[in-house]
Parts: structure tokens; C-alpha cells; sequence
């Protein structure tokens, strides 16, 4: 995995300012700490920062193939999982290879292919093409959104990055956020509207989009998406179509010149990917897997049974390092750390996110790096076969919002008199509207199964991304590149079709993905109930996040105390979240994490010396 960043105009030489494309690129260091490069022509700059990952010395950035007198240049960040596939077909019509890295093989790609070329690649991927010839650029990311690509155009200049820091590291873009912006953080955040960047100008690539910037301008294009059709296969074959997709996707992504491990919490998803691994390491005489778990001091001695939580994670975890022979690691994480690490995880995303659920992962991640360079995570599988309680408790299911987000009110409350005119029930609902106008129909479906078609849309287009820009930046901050099997287009054009009565097999969560894996989990793991990615009960951390909250409402030069109606905070506070009454966010952002997602505002105004217009 890597960090990209380019610059362009088209009309002025820039290339005598490469000092700016230096510092940009620097800003990604953690997403590359192996190599730094830069590309430099008269207009056209580019930088790379590279994670060794495949091919230490076949696969450099950026990268550039000359094909008669043209030429072509490529900085990339992702992974192909059909590299292989994709170099015989291309080999066949007589291309030479140089290399054996998928950098060289997506180049090529373009070249045989050009814009088309996207749908042809199975992988994780945000990359941007220089084609000298047609001094045209070509940018794009992969059909799930698991690698983050951004993008401004300010009067002729075009910049583009893997991160906001990058952009917000060129003297030219400011870090003005207006009252959609607002809106964004306060009405929906830690979720971002497709394509929005929250900082004024700034906007994202969205998921299976592409965009051309040529002769001034660009266009921005989708070239994927979801089809709604017939489901005809029988539930047997459902069942083992399903099963072929998940260990073919799980073992494709294995490649790798580095140690790969995986994450195991105990849970039906990560205990698949890592049975499916531990079985491909055996059969292939590679190394014992390692295998890697989180849980916090004392955590034990505070952990209450509910709906979202039933069980905590340590003796499945056990069952399955026995099962699968793997040596297991167990990340002990103290909430002071926790806590401490709020700023690192808003630093990593450049915006406010998930509180605690993270920063936890940013050190969790910070302390697998330590032995590995590569491992595979179960996100994903909750929003495609679905998991969440929100699948089948009938409020959520015929609510007309968001289900993981129903406190827009409240959210309105904690706002301050001045923006007061913004107006988050409206913002939202427009924002569901939008979306719920996109899902692909299928003609003479019933009312339930459309709804369900609804929430499963809503989930893969809102909620997984979150979950995914979540793991990509606390990961990356620490230079590991963590894969996500679920997230393979194939497996989720698949199950979009699959109705929900298979889904919910024996009204189940995820049934029927519990029946595509039996045999390959113990059964004890198999039928265990849904258990969320694990948070501290500790109340330690509720009073450090209390303290701190006091802190910043009671030093006049904070940010945040201009967003926010300081009454109402000062009572959330008091009760360590609990007047606010409802979620923030999900079924993990409760009385604290919303403290500390104030926190996170407040040292995300602070840090980024964000300017509200």
C-alpha cells in the first residue's frame, strides 16, 4: 500500500515549484515509509510514497511504460487480486513485462484498454494516470471505496491525493469548512456524504467512479454498479456459490512478499478469513498464521450483556486459536492510551471520527505492525449479508432515516444559536432521499423485499464506508496494509440479488453465510450471536473524556465552543453523555463516545486551524 498525491496545470510551468509536490507527498509518509519518488515535467508533477508490499525492486513509483512515442506514468495505492489473470490476458496480445507487481500490470492495463480498463481489475485500488500522448489524467477507485482518493481544482490548477492532508499541504487550498461542511459533521459524521470531502472545495472520488481531467476540466464518471435481477439459483446452490466466493477472494488476497496475519476477534467473519488462511498456510508450507486480537485492562470486570454486545470475545478466541493452530496475540489496550490517542486517530483521518472505537484501532494497528506488514479484517460482512440488529427489529426497518443515526434532533440541540439557521433535519433526510432514489429496482418486487433492497443499500453505501475509510486511515497511519475479503465486488453483486429469506436462513443473522462456512468453523463459533468490534466498559474512561470535555468548556480560546450550545454540552457532560438520550452513532457511539467525538472536533478545529464561513 502507498500514499499518491499530483499536481497539474496545463496552462503554467510548475514544475519549478517541485518543493510544494515534496511536502505533499511527505505528508503520506506513513502510508509509504519505504520509498519516496516524484515525477516532474512542466506540468505534471506526481509523488509516491511507497509500502513494500510486492516486488521491492519491479515495483517503484511512479512507474512509466513507453509504448512507440507515447508515454505513460502511474502512481498507485492499492492491490490487484487478479494480477495473474490480467498479465497472461495481456501477454497474450503481446505485452512485455518488466516486473512481477501489479503496478506494472494496471499501467498496462490502461494502455491496452484505456478508461475501460477499470472493469476489468478484482482489488482494492486508488491510482492516477498521466497519458503524456492525450495530456490527459486519469484518476479512479475501486468499486467498494476501500482506498481513499480526494480531489480539488482551484481556478487551472487540479490536485489530487490519497488523504486531505496532502491537499491541505498546498499554499493554494485552505482549510475553509462551510455550513455544509457543518452539517456533515454534526448531522451525519462520523459518516460523510458520498463524495464529500467536509473542508470547502475538497471532494472524493466516490466508489466505482473514475474521473478525466483534460484541457482544463474534468469529468467524473461511475463505472460500477449494483444490478438488480432474478435471483434463480436454489438455496443449495446459493449456499455453495457463496462458499466458493468467500475462499476464493480470502485466498487471492494472500499474495504477498511480506508476513501476512490476520485479525480474530472470535466473531463468524474474522474467524472465517482465518480458518480459510491457517488452511491455505498449511496446504501451501508457509509459516504458523498469526493471528491477532484486541481487549482492554479490567474490561472484563465492567462488561455488561446487551442487545449489540451479548458476549465478550476471549473464549471464542481461544476456541478458534486451537482450531486453527494459529499463534495468537492478545493486545491489552489501557484507557489512558486510549484516551491519549484520540488526536493521533483524528490527525490519521483529518477529520473527527468514531471516538474511541478509532483510536483503539489506530493502536492496535500501531502494535501489529510491529510483526507484520499485511493482514486481513472481516469488514463488510454485516452491511452485505446482513448483521446488524437493524436488519430485523421492524422500528429500523420501517424507519425513514438512517437506523444506525436516529438523533438528528438531538444533534440539532448541541449546536450553537449562530448556525442554528442550518438545518440538520433537512440536510439528513435529503441526504437519505438522495440514496434511496438510487437503489436499483426490480420490477414486481413486493413491498418487503424492496425495503430490504433499501437497507441493504443504505448499509453498503453509507455505513460500510465509514467502517472502511475507519480501517484504511488508523491502519495506514501505521504503515500496514490491512485487506478486507468481504469487500470483493464479485461476493457483493452476488448476495445483492440473493433475497432475504436466504440471507436470514433459520431466522438467523447471517444465516446463510453461517451455512456457506459450517465445517470450516467449530460449531461453537458458527452459532455465535453477533458480537460488535469490542470498546472499553472501563469507567476510568468516561472521567478522563468528562475532564477533558470541562477542560475545553472552560478555556475561551477552544474552537469548539463556537459550534456548540455550551449548556446543553455542560449537562452532557455531568451525565458522561447519558442526557443526550440516544446513540450518537451506531451501536458503539453512546455516552462517551460522543464526548469524545466533541473532543475530536475540538482538536480537529484546533489542529487543522479550520476557518468556519
Amino acid at each position: 500500500m502507498c500514499g499518491i498525491v499530483g499536481w497539474m496545470n496545463l496552462k503554467e510551468n510548475i514544475s519549478t515549484q517541485k518543493h510544494i509536490i515534496e511536502e505533499m507527498t511527505n505528508k503520506l509518509n506513513r502510508r509509504g515509509p519505504d520509498d519516496m519518488a516524484i515525477y516532474e515535467k512542466e506540468n505534471v508533477l506526481l509523488g509516491h510514497r511507497r509500502l513494500v508490499v510486492v516486488d521491492p525492486e519491479g515495483g517503484k513509483q511512479p512507474m512509466t511504460r513507453r509504448l512507440g512515442d507515447r508515454t505513460y506514468t502511474i502512481i498507485y495505492n492499492g492491490e490487484l487480486y487478479n494480477t495473474e489473470d490480467l498479465r497472461k490476458e495481456l501477454k497474450e496480445k503481446g505485452y512485455d513485462f518488466q516486473s512481477y507487481s501489479d503496478t506494472e500490470v494496471l499501467l498496462i492495463s490502461y494502455i491496452e484498454w484505456g478508461i475501460d480498463c477499470v472493469k476489468k481489475f478484482n482489488g482494492i485500488f486508488a491510482f492516477g494516470i498521466w497519458d503524456a500522448f492525450k495530456e490527459r489524467l486519469f484518476i479512479a477507485r475501486d468499486p467498494l471505496g476501500v482506498k481513499p482518493l480526494f480531489y480539488t481544482k482551484i481556478g487551472e490548477h487540479f490536485m489530487f491525493a490519497s488523504e486531505i492532508k496532502a491537499l491541505l499541504a498546498h499554499p493554494l487550498v485552505e482549510p475553509i469548512v462551510g455550513e455544509e461542511g457543518l452539517a456533515e459533521v454534526f448531522g451525519l459524521g462520523p459518516a460523510r456524504s458520498p463524495g464529500n470531502g467536509v473542508f470547502k472545495n475538497i471532494h472524493e472520488v466516490p466508489p466505482a467512479y473514475w474521473l478525466v481531467f483534460q484541457e482544463g476540466d474534468y469529468k467524473i464518471k461511475q463505472y460500477w454498479q449494483l444490478e438488480s435481477k432474478e435471483h434463480k439459483d436454489d438455496f443449495p446452490t446459493t449456499v455453495e456459490h457463496v462458499r466458493h466466493l468467500l475462499v476464493d477472494a480470502m485466498e487471492r488476497q494472500l499474495v504477498s512478499d511480506v508476513p501476512v496475519c490476520t485479525f480474530l476477534s472470535g466473531g463468524v467473519d474474522s474467524s472465517t478469513i482465518s480458518a480459510v488462511t491457517a488452511n491455505a498456510f498449511k496446504r501451501d508450507g508457509r509459516e504458523q498464521l498469526n493471528t491477532y486480537s484486541i481487549d482492554y485492562f479490567d474490561n472484563d470486570l465492567y462488561f455488561k450483556a446487551n442487545e449489540f454486545q451479548p458476549n465478550s470475545d476471549g473464549m471464542y478466541i481461544k476456541i478458534m486459536k486451537n482450531h486453527i493452530g494459529s499463534q495468537h496475540h492478545s493486545i491489552l489496550l489501557d484507557n489512558p492510551r486510549l484516551f491519549q490517542a484520540l488526536e493521533d486517530a483524528v490527525k490519521a483521518s483529518d477529520l473527527p471520527g468514531m471516538a474511541d472505537v478509532d483510536s483503539s484501532l489506530y493502536l492496535f494497528c500501531k502494535e501489529v505492525r510491529k510483526n507484520a506488514t499485511v493482514a486481513l479484517s472481516g469488514e463488510c460482512a454485516d452491511e452485505i449479508f446482513g448483521g446488524y440488529p437493524w436488519f430485523t427489529r421492524q422500528e429500523d426497518i420501517e424507519a425513514d432515516t438512517f437506523p444506525w443515526a436516529k438523533s438528528t434532533k438531538e444533534r440539532k440541540g448541541i449546536m450553537s444559536e449562530a448556525f442554528r439557521n442550518i438545518s440538520l433535519e433537512d440536510y439528513v433526510a435529503t441526504k437519505y432521499e438522495e440514496t434511496i432514489k438510487e437503489v436499483p429496482r426490480l420490477e414486481g418486487e413486493n413491498p418487503k423485499a424492496n425495503r430490504m433492497r433499501e437497507l441493504f443499500y443504505l448499509n453498503m453505501k453509507w455505513f460500510m464506508i465509514t467502517l472502511l475509510n475507519r480501517k484504511d486511515r488508523m491502519s495506514m497511519a501505521n504503515s500496514l496494509e490491512v485487506r478486507v475479503p468481504f469487500a470483493d465486488y464479485r461476493i457483493v453483486e452476488y448476495l445483492w440479488n440473493v433475497p432475504w429469506e436466504m440471507k436470514y436462513h433459520n431466522q438467523q443473522e447471517k444465516g446463510l453465510l453461517r451455512k456457506a462456512i459450517k465445517g470450516i468453523l467449530p460449531e461453537e463459533v458458527l452459532q455465535r450471536k453477533k458480537s460488535p468490534y469490542p470498546k472499553t466498559h472501563h469507567p476510568l474512561y468516561t472521567k478522563m473524556v468528562q475532564q477533558k470535555m470541562k477542560e475545553i468548556l472552560q478555556d475561551t480560546t477552544s474552537p469548539l465552543l463556537d459550534v456548540i450550545n455550551i449548556p446543553k454540552v455542560m449537562e452532557i457532560v455531568e451525565t458522561g453523555g447519558a442526557s443526550f438520550g440516544k446513540p450518537w452513532f451506531g451501536q458503539l457511539m453512546t455516552g462517551p463516545q460522543l464526548l469524545a467525538y466533541l473532543i475530536q472536533v475540538n482538536t480537529w478545529m484546533k489542529e487543522y486551524k479550520v476557518k468556519i464561513v
